[in-house]
């Protein structure tokens, strides 16, 4: 099919409303998932939620591989896959459905700066924890990512997971930090997020944007993920804001209401 045949069908794809049978798909929610692909995926759902968008969320063993970009979550609309928050937005935009509409140029500008902040610092952070911290990485983090698989798979997809993430690490010059470093870039990047909040209800006052569903999926994921070490969620909770904006978040979208 030529670009042009393409760029038609998903504009007509983008035309068609929004189906009662949307899905979105992560790995295992007991067993299987991390804490980095919990949070992004819990970041779509609260963007969708945001929207008014009905999905299912539909837990595989084999999400990952299933995802057209290798990334978690990726949502199933009509005859169109969709992975990543990004894309997604951009997705539900052409249908209609935006978040950040009625911001001016200046505050798109910032509301894309703080949410590169948010996958440079908290969800690169994440995966270090994961995957570079020896003891997060044996206790947790092989384990889980293994479990949906026997042996000898179930240690060579996991080595090749870990290898793939401490390249990446090595890359963006997080490859020699120290487990404190990392939570220091923690705690920078949750001083400079409750400084944007302030005492508003959102980040851009009494309405939420995606940066509001990308900030809450981070948070409130590493508030409840069991780890090692109790630190990276203590880096969130010494900012009184964020926590009441994780939990009107969880009140306002979650409660009560069904996946």
């Amino acid at each position: 099919m030529s670009l042009a045949a393409e760029a038609f069908v998903s504009q007509m794809a983008a035309a068609e409303p929004w189906p009662e049978n949307a899905t979105l798909y992560q790995p295992l929610r007991e067993d299987q998932i991390l804490l980095s692909d919990c949070a992004s995926s819990l970041a779509v759902q609260a963007y969708l939620r945001m929207c008014g968008l009905p999905v299912q969320v539909v837990c595989r063993a084999n999400a990952e591989y299933m995802s057209p970009s290798g990334k978690i979550p990726f949502i199933h609309v009509g005859n169109q896959v969709v992975s990543e928050l990004g894309p997604i937005v951009q997705f539900t935009k052409a249908k209609g459905h935006s978040l950040s509409d009625g911001l001016d140029d200046v505050q798109r500008a910032e509301m894309k700066a703080y949410m590169e902040l948010v996958n440079n610092m908290l969800l690169t952070a994440e995966l270090f924890i994961q995957w570079c911290d020896d003891a997060t990485a044996n206790e947790i983090s092989r384990p889980r990512y293994s479990s949906p698989y026997s042996w000898p798979l179930n240690t060579i997809l996991a080595y090749q997971k870990q290898l793939e993430v401490r390249r990446k690490m090595n890359a963006i010059g997080w490859g020699k930090k120290t487990l404190e470093q990392v939570y220091e870039d923690v705690s920078q990047c949750c001083q400079a997020l409750s400084q944007r909040l302030g005492t508003q209800p959102y980040f851009f006052n009494k309405q939420p944007t995606e940066l509001d569903a990308l900030v809450f999926g981070h948070l409130f994921t590493i508030l409840t993920t069991r780890l090692t070490s109790t630190e990276l969620a203590e880096r969130i909770k010494s900012n009184s804001n964020l926590l009441s904006f994780c939990r009107r978040i969880e009140q306002s979208y979650f409660e009560g209401k069904s996946s």
